[in-house]
């Protein structure tokens, strides 16, 4: 399992707020969600962090604010990112993106505008799968273009240790296992595991464990010992125990907060 696919895999348009606004040297645009996305159809907009034009298409974390030297129309879609998998999404990108339109992005951002305004049915479904395509496609693009990925993935010797992590997290990881893994010994594993990604490999895989169990505890079906097991805890109890300590209540508070 590639890492960036399970963060990417937590990113999901639900009621997608979509629309086309413009800009004008007095009439700036101003954001707050988690992630919102800009994609210029005429004109450029200035943000704080860099400069996006027709052609681009930008992503932006967190509140922001869009002027124009000129007039701008911009396709702009938000997204409220749901779960602690999707956070861990924030955690990696910068405050702005913006990348040039491949052929794929751009027919399917030409599309969205012309649905943008359109009361057909099942238009909040196809803007809501569009609109989530759109921004996987974007962020997929800008993670190839990283010479060193946030968190060590393109790494030699940290890829392979990262990738068994994220595709077995219930397997009994030691440090051992994962140095075998990536065909190095425990302490160079250990030390560049560090130096890289700023934490050791096993407080990284239970990081990311837990990060998995919050969000499966937001499952209707699922159970306490069953998520259990699925984040490599042998009973519930154990689980219970790490997961308290970890987010500060139990995982049967968690799931009761999460669904409320």
């Amino acid at each position: 399992m590639d890492p960036f696919d399970d963060l990417l895999r937590g990113v999901r348009s639900e009621d997608a707020e979509l629309g086309v606004e413009e800009l004008t040297p007095g009439r700036p645009l101003t954001g707050g969600a988690a992630l919102t996305l800009l994609a210029p159809i005429e004109g450029v907009a200035e943000l704080p962090h860099g400069v996006v034009r027709a052609g681009e298409t930008a992503v932006v974390r967190g509140p922001f604010t869009a002027r124009a030297p000129g007039r701008a129309v911009l396709l702009v879609g938000t997204y409220d990112v749901r779960g602690a998998v999707g956070h861990r999404l924030l955690d990696v990108l910068p405050p702005l993106l913006v990348l040039p339109d491949g052929d794929d992005c751009a027919a399917t951002r030409d599309f969205l505008v012309s649905q943008a305004a359109s009361c057909a049915p099942g238009r909040q479904v196809v803007l809501d799968r569009l609109l989530e395509w759109l921004l996987v496609c974007t962020l997929r693009a800008w993670f190839d273009q990283q010479a060193v990925a946030p968190a060590g993935w393109h790494d030699e010797t940290l890829g392979p240790a990262l990738r068994a992590m994220h595709a077995a997290p219930d397997r009994p990881w030691t440090l051992a296992a994962l140095a075998g893994e990536a065909g190095v010994s425990r302490a160079t594993l250990a030390e560049r595991f560090v130096r890289v990604v700023g934490k050791p490999p096993l407080t990284y895989l239970k990081e990311w464990r837990m990060a998995l169990a919050a969000d499966l505890l937001t499952e209707p079906a699922s159970t306490v010992g069953a998520v259990a097991r699925r984040v490599g805890y042998a009973d519930a109890f154990g689980f219970s125990t790490a997961f308290k300590r970890f987010y500060g209540v139990s995982p049967t508070e968690c799931r009761a907060g999460c669904r409320t």
